[in-house]
């Protein structure tokens, strides 16, 4: 299903960096799990896995573009992403992951993120997905399939990819739907970004070697 469908390092250094940004990153997690706050997900040079047993949105649209970013090195990088945008969403049982490879002495770790369950679905407004590979079981209400991406008005504002990057094409394919339901889903993202996220019984654990969401 594609329609919904946006090196090497050493140890001390990454000790250094990942340290103090999973604290920050916990700490922030604790804000999103108390109250409603803008939110982004990216990792440099890394996509990421997401999965959800069920995200049921409204004002749902979808647009093709090229997500800009930098890798570790601070080269820049550019991948085709189909961006998926949503005025409003409930996500249930919802699971993020990525793995930091390569790290000396402890090989690869695993950071996991998990929210959403107990009855109690994540919350977001204005939420955008940078996809880049996606399977689910999905139902649309109202969709409108082949409009052109200037002229989406079901969804939030279409999302530009940054300065220095290519931009959308008011003219390129787009499709919107007045609502999406999907279940059983599975994605591979590049950014997951939020105007505002509540992250309702926020789990985040490190995990020494390779452990995703699915």
């Amino acid at each position: 299903m594609e329609s919904l469908v946006r090196g090497g390092t050493r140890w001390k250094r990454f000790a250094v960096v990942m340290v103090p940004s999973v604290a920050a990153t916990a700490a922030i997690g604790v804000a999103l799990a108390q109250g409603a706050l803008a939110a982004s997900f990216s990792v440099s040079g890394q996509s990421f896995k997401v999965s959800a047993a069920k995200l049921d949105g409204t004002g749902f649209a979808q647009y093709g573009t090229i997500a800009q970013g930098k890798d570790l090195k601070g080269n820049p990088t550019a991948n085709p992403v189909a961006v998926s945008a949503f005025k409003s969403a409930e996500i249930t049982k919802m699971c993020q992951s990525v793995v930091t490879p390569d790290v000396p002495i402890f090989g690869s770790v695993s950071l996991v993120l998990n929210a959403g369950g107990g009855g109690k679905p994540v919350h977001a407004d204005n939420l955008y997905i940078d996809v880049a590979d996606l399977s689910a079981d999905a139902e649309f209400s109202n969709i409108d399939i082949g409009v052109a991406a200037g002229s989406t008005d079901k969804g939030p504002a279409v999302q530009s990819p940054g300065k220095g990057g290519p931009g959308i094409n008011p003219n390129g394919f787009a499709q919107q739907a007045d609502r999406a339901v999907l279940t059983d889903v599975k994605q591979t993202a590049w950014a997951t970004t939020a105007g505002t996220f509540k992250l309702s019984g926020l789990s985040m654990k490190l995990h020494k070697g390779v452990k995703e969401c699915y």
